[in-house]
């Protein structure tokens, strides 16, 4: 397959969080004859039952490149026009897969080994696949990780604070309100405090913001409801602290409050010849900590399109990303 038809194959297979073996499958069986004429190591690492990080290695791994396979839902296939692949996926991050793989192809080809490639599943929900490589590391010094950034390398990114609300309360017949205890309302007023906590902002970073990604609760119209869960997630851009501090006054006696993951701000080294972004989203490389060397952050695509409907990537900016790639690694090498 060329880049575009791989893109295309990738973005094809639903891998929406945590549904990702079918994609894992299909890199595997992709990597596999490459691995085998350049006499590399190709396996699976395990993360949860069904759930399995891809890596392959080709001689002693002094840098890897690594993305995610997951996606956010909802899934939509692949289509494209002259300039652009869409779908689901398609810059975030499928497209950086296709490039990786095409980048490691040309690096071997070109004689360069003692690389690695690493793709893990969670990045969009827990970092699970990140978490669990951390505790089987393989030497390598950096790790490139590929996130759309429009092929710029990020020098920051905002971390997460991410909170699982239940609220709990009384059914009763809607004529009688006074015989119940809505739980909607009382997670509404939770929420609406907790939307009123001052953000923290950065310099560098910008400001902190607060998302209320899910709600949901109640029984029918006609019933008071006893249940209602919602579940926020805070950009941090510095010390978590202050605003884990604010949940839980808000939260104490009223609703059940449970911190689901966290994943500081980071700040990361640039490189001579590349330009620089900032990163408002978070990723996956804070998740590996040092277990894969120094990070650098970057790929094709922009972030603005990423989670959208509108998903899409520039097949122009693919082609660049496997040049980046492939200089990057080699660059990485030399700094050894």
């Amino acid at each position: 397959m060329d880049l575009f038809h791989l893109t295309r194959a990738l973005v094809d297979i639903d891998s929406t969080t945590p549904s990702e073996g079918s994609v894992a499958d299909f890199i595997y069986q992709y990597i596999a004859p490459l691995v085998a004429r350049h006499d590399g190591q190709l396996e699976r690492q395990p993360v949860e039952p069904v759930r399995e990080n891809i890596f392959a290695s080709f001689g002693s791994p002094l840098v890897t490149l690594s993305t995610h396979m997951d996606t956010v839902p909802p899934f939509f296939p692949s289509r494209e026009d002259e300039t652009h692949i869409w779908g689901r996926g398609s810059c975030d991050a499928k497209g950086i897969l296709a490039a990786m793989m095409k980048a490691a192809q040309a690096l071997l080809e070109g004689g360069t080994r003692n690389f690695g490639l690493l793709f893990v599943v969670g990045e969009e929900r827990n970092s699970a696949g990140a978490l669990a490589a951390a505790k089987v590391p393989r030497g390598t010094r950096y790790i490139i990780c590929g996130e759309p950034t429009e092929n710029r390398l990020a020098v920051a990114s905002k971390g997460v604070l991410r909170y699982e609300i239940i609220a709990h309360g009384r059914m009763a017949h809607s004529a009688y309100p006074q015989l119940g205890e809505s739980a909607i309302e009382k997670l509404l007023d939770v929420l609406e405090e907790l939307r009123r906590i001052p953000m923290p902002t950065d310099n560098l970073l910008g400001p902190s913001t607060l998302n209320i990604g899910i709600l949901e609760g109640g029984r029918a119209p006609n019933v008071i409801p006893d249940f209602a869960r919602a579940e926020i997630l805070i950009r941090l851009v510095g010390d978590p602290s202050p605003l884990r501090q604010a949940v839980d006054r808000i939260c104490t006696s009223r609703v059940d409050a449970k911190e689901v993951l966290c994943i500081p701000a980071v700040r990361v080294a640039s490189l001579n010849g590349y330009p620089t972004t900032i990163a408002a989203f978070t990723t996956d490389f804070p998740a590996f900590g040092d277990a894969w060397g120094k990070p650098f952050l970057i790929g094709p695509g922009s972030i603005h399109v990423a989670h959208t409907s509108e998903e899409r990537v520039i097949k122009q900016d693919l082609r660049d990303a496997v040049e980046i790639y492939t200089r990057l690694v080699r660059q990485c090498q030399a700094m050894t």
